[in-house]
């Protein structure tokens, strides 16, 4: 979405919240939910816990991001454009975070708490790990929580559920890890400029991006296909 003029405060924090991204992540945490036999209300705050957790980390993300943002002239970014201070940016972590705490652990005290710690570990991908080969850890390791966080969760407070199957966990940090793939695509020339030698940029300056396009994408359909067989046959529950 690229805008001339500033849209105002509201609009610009939405923007750099990476809100289909958000969005999309949250809607498919959601899906497993509903997938796994919860009920409505219950896939509901799955969805709001999940999407409030990755906002966050998509704030700090553009909040980390903004000088290379810049350089780069990525016009969508907000505050690489000055619409947004970065300490607004950070506000807004802070309240949503306040948020975030008690709406996690409503589905649960040990789901909520296994949520926290993903969505703590997605905060630390913006730190200076994203900048190394090792910048897939913090996406396998967050979305690898995700299937612990359903089979503990529950509605409201106190102990639910078990613990989740290891195919399932592993196949959900499987798909983390082509998540930041597919999501480095777009924006690998302007991270190579700017001296972001994350694990997509290695591959693709070995293979070329039109490859790790094609690779990419086999791989997510690959994963998802597992997720859906595993689904099927073990389940999300040991």
């Amino acid at each position: 979405m690229k805008l001339r003029r500033n849209p105002g405060t509201a609009i610009s924090l939405v923007l750099a919240s990476h809100p289909l991204e958000s969005l999309s992540i949250a809607a498919g945490v959601a899906l497993a939910a509903a997938v796994s036999g919860r009920s409505l209300r219950e896939v509901g705050l799955v969805l709001g816990t999940v999407l409030v957790g990755r906002i966050t980390a998509g704030w700090l993300n553009d909040v980390a991001d903004r000088e290379r943002d810049a350089a780069a002239e990525r016009s969508e970014k907000p505050l690489a454009r000055d619409w947004l201070h970065a300490g607004t940016v950070t506000f807004a972590v802070a309240c949503a975070t306040c948020v975030l705490v008690p709406l996690s652990i409503s589905n649960g005290t040990t789901a909520g708490i296994i949520h926290l710690v993903a969505v703590a570990v997605a905060w630390l991908y913006n730190t200076r790990i994203k900048l190394t080969a090792l910048s897939w850890i913090p996406w396998a390791v967050s979305f690898g929580l995700y299937p612990s966080f359903l089979s503990y969760g529950g509605w409201g407070g106190g102990p639910h559920g078990g613990p989740a199957t290891p195919v399932m966990t592993v196949l959900a940090a499987l798909m983390g890890v082509g998540v930041h793939f597919l999501l480095a695509l777009p924006d690998l020339v302007g991270d190579n400029h700017n001296g972001v030698k994350s694990l997509p940029v290695r591959v693709a300056l070995r293979i070329g991006a039109p490859k790790l396009l094609i690779a990419t994408t086999a791989y997510l359909v690959l994963v998802t296909a597992g997720l859906v067989v595993a689904g099927l046959t073990v389940g999300l529950y040991q």
